[in-house]
């Protein structure tokens, strides 16, 4: 429960003064690190276990491999996986290839990626061709995006969120042209994009926000705030990745759609509401844009709160300049 509402410290300090653990602690324990991007205190985690006497089961080596996947941790992924089945006699699963596929193509080793997915003793699931795509929007690879698509198309596995990653692949790519192609697809199989919506709690409750959304009663005090801090981080270096902002429009009028998306509506009202020195905690529904990751890093700097967003996937601590993810997400 700590874990997944943003506080893996307390879930470390339950974990902690439990007279006694059993194999559901110590996963649920390296799983609360993995969500949490800090690879080194899951891979502590498991070392404690075995200590303990506990031998690791496949679930146990699936959250490891997740939490080096979220990390960083390639190498050492990699050698758990082989140790998995070489010292263990576990034997990989889908999901056990889907966290190793996820893994290589975190870090742009796409050609390892699908050179494992080939090797794979049974048919790649769903799962492995949406962690390959959703990479290739990260490292800008067209083709074998297009590819991972087809994939999913054949296996009727395709949703909103596989349309949007090869759109915004093609909009990166400024092929224009291939994202109204997409978006018609879309239209004709009924398939709508869900809106990005984050939530945020605040001193006067719980606020939601979606893209350009100005029916709050706050919104003119949380625009205003917006304008002043983009800015100030402008001037120390912030410059928008207007990219994010997949529209075939001018870059000003990219940076104006930026500026609207929902988490930094969220974290506007979060600073207009919550006392100095109190964590400010944004869940979204969807993965947190890019240019927004870059924003918040910098805002980190000069607010008195840890901003602690937890989006589709994982949960990123911004603090001081730096965020907790280390650009693995």
């Amino acid at each position: 429960m700590y874990s997944k509402c943003g506080d893996v410290d307390t879930a470390r300090n339950v974990f902690d003064s439990m007279p006694k653990r059993n194999e559901v602690s110590w996963t649920s324990m390296m799983s609360g690190y993995g969500m949490h991007g800090r690879g080194k205190e899951a891979l502590d985690i498991f070392d404690k276990m075995q200590k303990a006497g506990f031998v690791p089961d496949d679930i146990s080596f699936l959250v490891l491999l997740y939490a080096c996947s979220h990390s960083g941790m390639v190498d050492q992924g990699l050698n758990y996986f082989d140790i998995m089945r070489r010292d263990y006699d576990v034997v990989a699963s889908a999901e056990h290839y889907a966290c190793v596929i996820d893994l290589l193509a975190r870090c742009g080793r796409l050609d390892k990626a699908w050179k494992t997915i080939q090797e794979m003793p049974m048919e790649p699931s769903a799962v492995i061709w949406v962690a390959l795509l959703s990479a290739c929007r990260v490292h800008s690879n067209v083709e074998l995006a297009e590819y991972a698509l087809n994939k999913l198309v054949n296996m009727k596995a395709e949703n909103d969120g596989s349309y949007t990653l090869i759109s915004n692949i093609y909009a990166n790519a400024r092929r224009w042209k291939d994202v109204a192609r997409i978006r018609q697809l879309m239209k004709k199989s009924g398939i709508k994009k869900r809106p990005g919506c984050s939530w945020v709690q605040g001193k006067k409750g719980t606020a939601s926000f979606f893209v350009g959304d100005r029916s709050h009663p706050l919104s003119p005090e949380i625009y205003s705030l917006l304008e002043r801090l983009i800015g100030r981080i402008k001037v120390m270096g912030y410059v928008p990745e207007t990219n994010f902002a997949l529209h075939d429009v001018d870059d000003e009028e990219k940076n104006n759609l930026l500026s609207e998306h929902s988490e930094k509506l969220a974290l506007a009202y979060g600073l207009l509401t919550t006392s100095p020195g109190c964590p400010i905690r944004i869940t979204k529904n969807l993965r947190v844009c890019g240019d927004c990751h870059s924003a918040f890093t910098y805002i980190s700097k000069i607010v008195d709160h840890e901003i602690i967003v937890r989006d589709s996937s994982r949960f990123h601590h911004f603090k001081n300049g730096s965020c907790s993810c280390g650009g693995y997400w």
